[in-house]
C-alpha cells in the first residue's frame, strides 16, 4: 500500500473536525441519552443485540457529494434530515457466543459529536457491564468507531477485553512519521487514532482478511473507507455480514454504489469493495448489518435496475 493513496479522499480539515467544534451546538435531546429501540436476533450460534451509540449530523455534501441537487434533496427527505444535513445513526452490535461477549466498535465516547457517545449508557440500560465484554473488534480507526475506547478521564472503557484490529489499519494509523506521510487534513485524525489504538497496545491482536475472531466469525477485507477497514462475516443460516463503513448508508450506498462518499480515503478501492459486497449479498441473500443505517441497521440487498435497494429485515 502506497502512503500517498489516502490523498484521493476529498476530506478537508473542516470535514475532519465536524465532530468537535463545528457541530458542538447540536442539542443533546433535552439532556437524555439517545436510545433507539434495542433489537435482538439470532444468527447461527450468535445472539446479537444492536445497541445505539446515538446519531451524527453530517452535511449532504459528505454523504452524497456526487449526487445531483434534486437527488440530494430526495436523500435528505428520506433520511429524515433537514436543510443540507442528515442524521445517520450509530448501530453497534454486541454479540454473545459461548463464553465470549464481543463488541464491534466502541462508538464515539466523548470525542466526536455531542449526540453520539451513548453506548455505555445504553449498554447499562440493557444490563450489560462494560467489564463483561471479552473481545472488541475494531472495523477501523475513525473517531465515531473507536472514540469510546477510553472512558472520560479514566482508562479503558472495556477493561477486560482483548482487542482486534486489522494489521493494515494498525500500521497505517500508528505510523510515527504521519506528519510527512499523510496530508495535513489527516493529522488531527491520526493523533486521535494513535491515542485510542495505543490505549490497548498491550492487548491487541492484529488480524488479516480470512482469519477468524472466533469460530464462525471471519474477517473480510473491505478496505477503501480506510486503508485497513474490515467487515465481519458470521456463519449460520443465510449468513450475516457486519459491514462497518464499507457500505455507509442504506440509501446512497445501495442506490448509488458507484458514487463517492466524502469520508472514504481511497475512493476507487472503496467503490469496488462496496459493489462486490452488495453484489455478493444480493446473489446469496446474505443478511447485512450497517453501522450508520436507520435503526436497527439490519436488512438485505436486492437488485434494482443497475444498483440495489435496501430491504429491512427487522
Amino acid at each position: 500500500m502506497r502512503k500517498s493513496e489516502p490523498t484521493k479522499s476529498i476530506l478537508t480539515r473542516r470535514h475532519v473536525l465536524l465532530g468537535t467544534s463545528s457541530l458542538a451546538v447540536m442539542p443533546l435531546l433535552s439532556g437524555h441519552a439517545f436510545a433507539a429501540p434495542v433489537s435482538t436476533f439470532k444468527q447461527g450460534d450468535f445472539d446479537i443485540i444492536v445497541v445505539s451509540d446515538g446519531f451524527l449530523t453530517l452535511p449532504i455534501s459528505i454523504v452524497a457529494p456526487e449526487a445531483a441537487p434534486l437527488e440530494q434533496t430526495d436523500i435528505i427527505r428520506r433520511l429524515g434530515g433537514n436543510a443540507d444535513t442528515v442524521q445517520p445513526r450509530a448501530n453497534i452490535p454486541l454479540i454473545r457466543v459461548g463464553q465470549d461477549l464481543i463488541l464491534v466498535d466502541t462508538g464515539s465516547g466523548d470525542k466526536f459529536q455531542p449526540t453520539a457517545g451513548r453506548l455505555t449508557a445504553n449498554l447499562a440500560a440493557v444490563g450489560v457491564d462494560p467489564a463483561s465484554v471479552t473481545k472488541v473488534v475494531c472495523t477501523h480507526a475513525h473517531p465515531d468507531h473507536i472514540g469510546g475506547t477510553l472512558a472520560p478521564g479514566a482508562g479503558l472503557t472495556f477493561p477486560n477485553a482483548t482487542y482486534f484490529v486489522s494489521e493494515a489499519e494498525w500500521q497505517f494509523w500508528t505510523d510515527p512519521n504521519y506528519r510527512t506521510t499523510m496530508p495535513d487534513a489527516l493529522h488531527e485524525l491520526a493523533r486521535g487514532s494513535q491515542r485510542d489504538l495505543s490505549a490497548f497496545k498491550g492487548r491487541v491482536n492484529l488480524v488479516k482478511p480470512g482469519e477468524d475472531i472466533v469460530a464462525g466469525m471471519r474477517v473480510l477485507g473491505t478496505a477503501g473507507h480506510t486503508p485497513g477497514h474490515i467487515s465481519l462475516e458470521l456463519a449460520g443460516g443465510e449468513g450475516l455480514i457486519i459491514t462497518g463503513d464499507a457500505v455507509t448508508n442504506h440509501i446512497v450506498s445501495f442506490e448509488y454504489p458507484g458514487q463517492k462518499f466524502g469520508f472514504d480515503m481511497q475512493h476507487d478501492v472503496a467503490i469496488a469493495n462496496r459493489k462486490a459486497l452488495l453484489d455478493r449479498a444480493a446473489n446469496d441473500k446474505i443478511k447485512l448489518l450497517g453501522f450508520h443505517w436507520s435503526d436497527p441497521g439490519v436488512g438485505y440487498a436486492e437488485r434494482k435496475d443497475n444498483a440495489y435497494r435496501f430491504v429491512p429485515a427487522i
